[in-house]
Order: structure tokens, then C-alpha cells, then sequence
């Protein structure tokens, strides 16, 4: 019989590519979060474009994926998005073959190849920014844009939040599962 865990396992996950400008959003944050004092269930990875990377971390049995990326949503740059992909999309491409970017990582092609690799993440969440700029294809640009910039710190304590709020829903459903075992097997439990 398996013990439960006492706590969730989560992935924070910074995704981007530090030549193209706001495209580094979600490494600049992980960054951050790198030196923040955080939970030893918590995992921090900058996988930059390293999408087959990120497939496999998200084999491992992790309650909830964190991906914090540049999201194009067509707000104001810097605006700041918490995002619940359906992953039963992930599943829409079927038999067609996945192909990933050498040099680009696209969340959802990531998913897609997780579930085609027979994973099913438990939970994924994006933390993503609006982009200004990604810079020219062949030029790039270093550095985030200012609005961009000015909304990491903010995606931080979006992610921190995040962490607290999924790992108090987690102790609380370990604990109400664990009370509702003990009451049916020592026969205590009436109706």
C-alpha cells in the first residue's frame, strides 16, 4: 500500500529564448525564482527552448506544471495571463507527426508530445506576459522590452501564490481523504 504524499510535487518551468527579447519572460522569472526561499517540493527550471526536455520532465508524476512563457494574447505588452490549457487539445493532432522547433519551444506542441509519449500531466498552468517585442527574425534582440521587464516581478508572486494556493488545496484534500479513510475503516462513520 502506498503512503500519500503530505505534499504536492510542482514544476516551474521558464520557457523562451533569451535572443529574441520578451520571448525570455519566462527565464528571467524562473531566475528570480531561483533565489527565492522556496517549498523542496517545488522544482525551478529554465528549459529556455528545450521543448524534448520539458517532454520528459513532464512524465514524472507532478501535481501541477507551472509553464511561464511570452504569451501573444493582444493585450497591452506586459500584461500578465494565468491560463489553464485544455490538455484534452493535446490530444486533437492524433496520428500526425509532432515536430518541435530547434530553436523556438511551443507549449501546446510540448503537451501534444507528452500525451503522444503516453503521459498525462496531472495539471498545467501558464503564467504568460504579453509580449512588445520578439525582435527581428534574423537579428533577434537582447533583453526584455520595459513593460515586459516591469511585470516580472509580479509573475513571481503570481507563481509564489500559485505554489501556496495549490499546496494548501492539496494538504486539504489529503487531509479530508485521510479523515473520510479512518471513519470507514474503524466503522465510526454515521449517516
Amino acid at each position: 500500500m502506498s503512503v500519500p504524499r503530505a505534499v504536492p510535487r510542482i514544476l516551474v518551468a521558464g520557457i523562451g529564448n533569451i535572443f529574441l527579447g520578451d520571448d525570455a519572460f519566462g527565464v528571467e522569472v524562473v531566475r528570480r525564482l531561483a533565489w527565492r526561499d522556496l517549498p523542496d517540493y517545488v522544482r525551478v527550471v529554465d528549459y529556455g527552448i528545450r521543448g524534448l526536455d520539458l517532454a520528459y520532465a513532464l512524465q514524472d508524476d507532478y501535481d501541477l506544471a507551472i509553464l511561464v512563457d511570452a504569451t501573444g494574447r493582444g493585450e497591452e505588452p506586459g500584461t500578465l495571463y494565468v491560463l489553464e490549457p485544455e490538455l484534452s487539445n493535446a490530444d486533437a493532432a492524433g496520428n500526425a507527426p509532432i515536430l518541435l522547433e530547434a530553436h523556438g519551444m511551443n507549449p501546446m506542441r510540448v503537451l501534444e508530445m507528452v500525451r503522444a509519449m503516453g503521459g498525462r500531466p496531472k495539471r498545467v498552468l501558464v503564467v504568460g506576459c504579453e509580449p512588445e517585442t520578439l525582435g527581428d527574425e534574423f537579428e533577434g534582440t537582447m533583453g526584455l522590452s520595459a513593460p515586459v521587464a516591469s511585470a516580472v516581478g509580479e509573475a513571481v508572486a503570481i507563481v509564489e501564490s500559485l505554489i501556496a494556493k495549490v499546496a494548501r488545496e492539496y494538504v486539504s484534500s489529503a487531509v479530508t481523504q485521510e479523515f473520510e479513510k479512518e471513519n470507514i475503516s474503524h466503522g465510526t462513520y454515521r449517516a
